[in-house]
């Protein structure tokens, strides 16, 4: 039902891509990060809780989106098209296509851990699923998240006593905003970049409760730094825009901080185990979940996926795409009145370690 081509998956049935990489007439979208909304397409099929955002990322081209509500079915060429919750993002879906009897699932990225931010994954029976692998190592175990936030809470209320300012670099759509569910307000003040700020923004539109929150430039301007947290893109870290904050603690909160060296590597004081993908049990119990017979695997560690899925008896098979991995959306965040932010935008794109 779907193949490969040099502008992304294609199911030539309906006449559509899904996630393309490059300009296309129709899109089916599973979440506005960067990497899987692409402007300049004719028209996007999104889910209603994600419009906002691609509206807002899309730009002049967001008067082409269209939006169906979690298990909506819409028929295109005969193709019956429905999203369902990934987990990932607010708004963030798995497709699935059925056709003349065979159901396929694409997944998007997705995780099955706990978040308030969005709508919970759910398993989607199909013939065949193509699923992300940013995280398919044996090595990749998520603590919890409620250890996590602990941890950050922690740290956080240390760097106040000392009256100090902590930054938190984290992707500007999505982390961003779950890492500021899990913040105890108590502790001090919590500030925003101007580009995480933006997202949030329509995360509370969308009906996401939120703690409040500042924007740095107000917060700047009224001297009202002390002891306050800092929620930024991680393409601050180095800028001169950090140095306003005065002597200020870093961190980053990423599924690549579970390996020894990438807190050193990313030039930060602590690192927070905190992905919005699944781990390898994780992604591992997805698949199952599917009762798929056949297994496309891409976005990451492909090639130890499909190794353990082919001894166990499955079909599987890697499938190219132009990612790798979970990415800063740098580009987009650009356009932010903070953001000396993207200077180093050629480094936001997380590598395997």
């Amino acid at each position: 039902m779907l193949r490969t081509t040099d502008r992304g998956l294609y199911c030539e049935a309906g006449d559509f891509f899904i996630d393309p990489w490059a300009a296309v007439p129709r899109a089916v979208v599973t979440h506005a990060h960067g990497d899987h909304l692409t402007w300049g397409c004719d028209g996007y099929l999104v889910s209603h809780d994600g419009a906002g955002v691609a509206r807002e990322r899309l730009g002049r081209w967001g008067s082409g989106v269209d939006a169906v509500a979690y298990g909506e079915t819409r028929v295109v060429n005969g193709v019956s098209v429905s999203l369902h919750p990934a987990g990932h993002i607010l708004g963030s879906a798995q497709v699935r296509l059925e056709y003349r009897g065979e159901v396929w699932v694409v997944s998007g990225d997705y995780k099955t851990d706990p978040d308030r931010t969005c709508a919970p994954w759910e398993p989607v029976r199909c013939h065949t699923f193509i699923t992300e692998s940013t995280f398919g190592l044996p090595i990749y175990r998520w603590p919890s998240q409620r250890q996590v936030f602990d941890e950050l809470n922690r740290w956080w209320a240390a760097n106040a006593a000392e009256g100090r300012v902590s930054l938190l670099c984290a992707y500007a759509l999505g982390k961003a905003q779950r890492l500021l569910s899990g913040l105890d307000p108590a502790i001090g003040p919590i500030l925003t970049h101007g580009a995480v700020e933006r997202m949030t923004a329509l995360y509370r539109h969308g009906g996401v409760a939120l703690p409040a929150t500042v924007h740095t430039t107000d917060a700047l301007r009224a001297k009202a730094t002390t002891g306050a947290i800092v929620i930024a893109p991680p393409s601050v870290t180095g800028s001169t825009w950090l140095r306003r904050f005065g002597e200020v603690r870093t961190a980053f909160a990423s599924g690549w901080m579970r390996v020894r060296g990438a807190r050193r590597r990313r030039g930060v004081d602590a690192g927070f185990t905190l992905s919005d993908h699944v781990d390898w049990p994780q992604l591992l119990a997805a698949i199952d979940a599917t009762g798929a017979e056949r297994v496309w695997v891409t976005h990451g560690f492909t090639g130890p996926v499909v190794q353990w899925l082919t001894e166990r008896g499955l079909d599987a098979r890697a499938i190219a795409t132009r990612w790798e991995g979970e990415r800063d959306d740098a580009a987009v965040d650009a356009g932010d009145d903070d953001a000396p932010a993207v200077a180093d935008a050629s480094a936001a794109h997380e590598s395997a370690p």
